[in-house]
């Protein structure tokens, strides 16, 4: 055997041992996507893998027990001794929200959505807080009505504060920055959220009786406002239109736009009339960083008539008009004043306080009522995003015809956002 040969052999040799070895080591793994943070928007945010959107996601456990009247020893009515009455009542309820932005040519596109769950003694009900889509300064879905201003520093229990029982509602609405901190909204927003009764006035043996009139929901709710956000605060001013109206050509009894029942006996509202409703709210909100950091006052005054569940909140009765008997709608006027004060004492402990005053005057005396609340707390924060605090809620109705009440309720507060 020559040199040659040898030398062959031996490279045949170690090709065949290099392909051995090679078939045992391990494929490469496929690269990994990592998610990244996403820091553009704030904390909290990262980017969906493959795309260039960004999500964050967040939540709130909240947990209360309140007591209800428990200053008035009545057992013969509301008291909290009623036996008809819960005197004590827990709450628990569970946030889950969603939150993604991505920039286009056209400006940011966002989407956020707010869901709880609450579960209590009444059982479980799901709601949708929050779920809209905004497109550059284009607001689609339900968001915070451009009606709203100030809604209250305190957990107000139960609600009292002046302005809209719906601080969320349906809307398309277009928002203008003109800089330096000033905006403009034009919007519409679902009219049927913000109903109060459509009371009627009937000349029958039965007697002027409540009686929800109000016809199919037709028009939305035009609402435009003007904002100023600087670093001394905010002042705000809204107004909007609100159709209230009733149509007596339907003749389904089961209709209330139609037929009402008083007494068990059908009663014609006698034509069909429609009447422009209108509201104005206006407000500001002042920082006070030389008392304490994070502290602020608010003051807020509104005025409307036939706009009433914009105007005020949390009063029962409360009506957007009376029918008369030729079928003509008096639209019911409705004022509200009031303010709130938050002060830190410490990084960790802070009161807050709200003072409201309403006036409702309908075309009926019985619909007329006069309510005064004052909310105050104290809320202890020993962490981020964690408070438990203790509230009380007094609140003080003149009504135009029967007596005079009051409420005095109480409620401590667990909560955990995240």
């Amino acid at each position: 055997m020559n040199i040659k040969s040898i030398l062959l052999g031996a490279a045949a040799a170690a090709a065949a041992a290099s392909g051995a070895q090679a078939a045992d080591l391990p494929a490469a793994p496929e690269p990994v996507d990592y998610v990244r943070v996403c820091d553009a928007y704030g904390s909290g945010f990262y980017n969906l893998p493959g795309t260039e959107t960004c999500l964050r996601v967040q939540g709130r456990i909240r947990t209360e027990f309140r007591v209800f009247n428990f200053a008035d020893d009545d057992d013969a009515g509301s008291g909290f001794q009623d036996r008809d009455e819960d005197s004590t009542h827990f709450r628990s309820r569970g946030y889950v929200r969603l939150d993604t932005r991505a920039q286009t040519e056209y400006g940011l596109l966002r989407t956020f959505a707010s869901l709880w769950i609450q579960d209590q003694t009444s059982g479980t009900a799901p709601n949708l807080e929050f779920g809209f889509v905004q497109f550059g300064g284009l607001t689609a879905g339900k968001a915070l009505s451009n009606f709203e201003f100030f809604t209250g520093y305190t957990f107000a229990i139960p609600q009292a504060w002046g302005g809209s029982d719906i601080f969320t509602i349906n809307q398309f609405a277009y928002t203008q920055s003109f800089g330096n901190g000033v905006s403009a909204t034009l919007a519409i927003e679902d009219g049927a959220q913000t109903r109060q009764q459509l009371a009627v006035a009937n000349p029958n043996t039965f007697g002027p009786d409540y009686l929800d009139a109000y016809g199919g929901h037709r028009l939305p709710d035009v609402v435009a406002n003007l904002r100023v956000d600087q670093g001394w605060g905010s002042a705000f001013l809204a107004g909007k239109l609100h159709q209230v109206w009733n149509d007596s050509s339907v003749s389904a009894p089961d209709d209330l736009g139609a037929t009402g029942f008083q007494n068990g006996t059908s009663v014609a509202l006698g034509g069909t009339d429609s009447e422009l409703g209108w509201g104005i709210i206006g407000g500001v909100l002042i920082n006070l960083p030389f008392i304490a950091p994070g502290d602020q006052l608010a003051f807020q005054v509104g005025y409307g008539e036939g706009a009433t569940g914009s105007i005020v909140s949390g009063v029962p009765g409360a009506t957007d008009g009376v029918i008369e008997a030729d079928g003509d709608i008096e639209l019911t006027e409705a004022f509200s004043i009031g303010g709130g004060f938050t002060h830190n004492w410490t990084p960790h402990w802070s009161t807050n306080f709200n003072a409201n005053y309403t006036d409702i005057d309908a075309e009926l005396d019985e619909f007329d009522i006069e309510s005064t609340s004052v909310q105050g707390n104290l809320v202890w924060s020993p962490a981020s995003g964690f408070l438990i605090g203790a509230e009380l809620n007094y609140t003080y109705r003149d009504p135009g015809e029967g007596s005079n009440y009051d409420e005095l309720t109480g409620a401590i507060r667990v909560q955990r956002t995240f």
